[in-house]
């Protein structure tokens, strides 16, 4: 049984403020302009922020240099120093550098604006429908679990969702609260494993 009660991650594109792209669609024609396309870092071979790239290449239709770091943070300081153009962070790891002007975000990955940076449009809403990268926390019991005791944590996971001071500790922290059904979040499990295992096949990815 599956139930997403939790909280999801976006992630957001971002360049280095040199990068002369100050949209989605203008950052895709650099990307095509360009003898190699553009350089991006990410945390290792394989990793989500590595496969959020491939994705958006695959659908925008450019060709990227993949910078692969060992670890998140040696890939955001490099962004950070402009070593490379682009990244597409998660919230909690560049949300500060974000706010702070040191990278400059185009557009978050998630389905909806962030909560997080609602003057910040979407992937989808910025040219390129279909594509969504979120991180997520949902609750799993072993097959064969009580209808009745499913129901009950969706219930109270739920409730504990709504409360206001849940909101803001989930939010302070770069996440936002998500509540499906059991049905639902199932659906969205199989689904995501479907859209990863193409992404990893055609990109050839293998993890560090």
């Amino acid at each position: 049984m599956c139930i997403r009660c939790g909280c999801s991650v976006s992630s957001a594109l971002a360049v280095h403020p040199s990068v002369p792209a100050k949209t989605v669609k203008e950052f895709i024609a650099l990307a095509k302009s360009k003898k190699g396309g553009i350089t991006y870092s990410s945390g290792g071979v394989g990793g989500p922020t590595h496969l959020a790239m491939e994705l958006f290449k695959t659908l925008a239709g450019f060709d990227a240099t993949h910078v692969p770091y060992k670890g998140t943070g040696p890939a955001m300081i490099d962004l950070i120093g402009g070593q490379v153009d682009a990244s597409i962070p998660t919230m909690p790891g560049g949300l500060l550098h974000v706010r702070s002007g040191k990278v400059r975000a185009l557009a978050v990955t998630s389905p909806k604006r962030s909560l997080l940076l609602p003057d910040v449009p979407t992937v989808a809403e910025a040219g390129i429908p279909g594509y969504e990268v979120t991180g997520w926390y949902g609750f799993l019991a072993p097959a064969g679990t009580q209808r009745e005791v499913v129901a009950k944590i969706y219930e109270e996971v739920s409730r504990m969702l709504k409360l206001p001071d849940v909101i803001d500790r989930l939010v302070a922290d770069g996440a936002e609260p998500v509540g499906t059904t059991p049905a639902e979040f199932a659906a969205y499990i199989k689904a995501e494993i479907i859209k990863w295992e193409r992404v990893i096949k055609q990109s050839g990815a293998k993890a560090d």
